[in-house]
């Protein structure tokens, strides 16, 4: 899962991760973060999603980090939007009427890029990653956003032994062992899909659990 992989994949064209519609768990749970509507929200690894428009749409500026250019790119280029260019630090900056995405490393962010960040959307970041990135990806997110800052999670649970990932399954102890000892956590949800990708059901893996979480970075 290292970046010749998405890149690769988003290069292919080969994205079935990318949803056409927003994430409808965004849609039912948003409200229990209970943020300022215009509180500015950081969404990781975020692709070219639709929840960011969303999002934005429901009055929180938005800033996205991506590996891939061409995702960057197509997010503005779908909404025929032409965003504004610079480099910030180690990352192309795209700057739209209400997002924002910092092309580049999610690894290579700092502090100060999202020191006004009051809430988080996570669906596809953590579940993208395996075992032996998700403690840093976690590690360094604890260590750029601010104290308070206020995360909804989304993660799967199924036999990861029947079919390899993304998306990975991340079951609630790891959940815990990751967050626990620096944020206080809350399960809002669990939920049984069967929206899941085509080799899934091929490999024995027909359902799965989505599970829904509410995040608060102690302060």
């Amino acid at each position: 899962m290292r970046a010749k992989f998405w890149l690769d994949l988003w290069q292919k064209n080969q994205i079935a991760f990318h949803r056409a519609e927003h994430n409808e768990l965004l849609l039912e749970f948003w409200g229990a973060l209970d943020l300022p509507q215009a509180a500015p929200v950081f969404v990781p690894m975020c692709g070219k999603s639709l929840d960011m428009r969303w999002l934005e749409t429901a009055g929180h500026p938005v800033v996205g980090v991506e590996l891939a250019q061409i995702a960057a790119e197509t997010y503005f280029i779908e909404a025929e939007e032409t965003p504004a260019q610079s480099v910030v630090d180690r990352f192309r900056c795209y700057s739209g009427r209400g997002t924002t995405i910092y092309q580049g490393d999610f690894f290579d962010l700092t502090a100060p890029l999202l020191d006004h960040v009051q809430g988080l959307f996570d669906r596809g970041a953590l579940v993208a990653l395996p075992p032996d990135m998700r403690f840093r990806y976690v590690d360094h997110l604890l260590r750029i956003i601010p104290d308070g800052t206020r995360i909804l999670l989304i993660t799967f649970e199924y036999d990861q032994h029947l079919v390899a990932g993304p998306p990975h399954a991340v079951l609630p102890e790891e959940v815990d062992s990751l967050y626990g000892t620096r944020c206080s956590v809350r399960l809002l949800e669990s939920i049984v899909t069967s929206a899941l990708p085509g080799h899934f059901v091929e490999q024995g893996v027909p359902q799965a659990v989505e599970s829904v979480y509410l995040i608060t970075k102690l302060e």
